[in-house]
């Protein structure tokens, strides 16, 4: 528990912390002073450097919660916030594992291949899966904060 715990948060810290910097800072910042082939270019490079981080969070995430989640007795003997943040989890990943394999696949291409129109709309569909991803990750650090109050 002395390690899992560290880096299950810390695991977390990493990447909502990334989402939320990268949607409430970076992104209309970008957005104000870029022209789109910069502004894509910019992207793709970030996501090129954060990608990795969050493929080393999610496996982090897994195999600490679930150990933590074990020592404890299972799933049968964890309260319901657990059994909310892990399902909350899964679905964080599933939008991850869409917006790596798709989306941000076709960013790449496009920036490569300097196809901006394309770019931009796989950017946008990238927006709209990581600003979907921020609000659910913020709610499971409310959980993981607070929901042995709530329940």
């Amino acid at each position: 528990m002395a390690i899992a715990l560290p880096v299950h948060v810390l695991s977390v810290l990493i990447w909502v912390g990334g989402m939320f910097f990268a949607y409430v800072c970076l992104r209309p910042v970008a957005g104000s002073v870029l022209e789109p082939p910069q502004r894509l270019t910019l992207w793709a490079g970030v996501f090129r450097r954060f990608f990795p981080l969050v493929w080393l969070a999610v496996l982090a995430i897994l195999a600490s919660g679930y150990w933590m989640v074990f020592k404890f007795g299972g799933f049968a003997a964890v309260p319901l916030y657990i059994h909310l943040m892990n399902g909350l989890g899964l679905l964080m990943m599933g939008i991850f594992f869409y917006v790596f394999f798709s989306p941000w696949k076709a960013l790449a291409r496009a920036v490569a291949e300097q196809r901006w129109p394309d770019g931009g709309a796989a950017l946008a569909r990238i927006r709209v899966a990581v600003g979907i991803n921020t609000l659910i990750g913020l709610g499971v650090v409310g959980l993981a904060t607070g929901g042995r109050y709530l329940f």
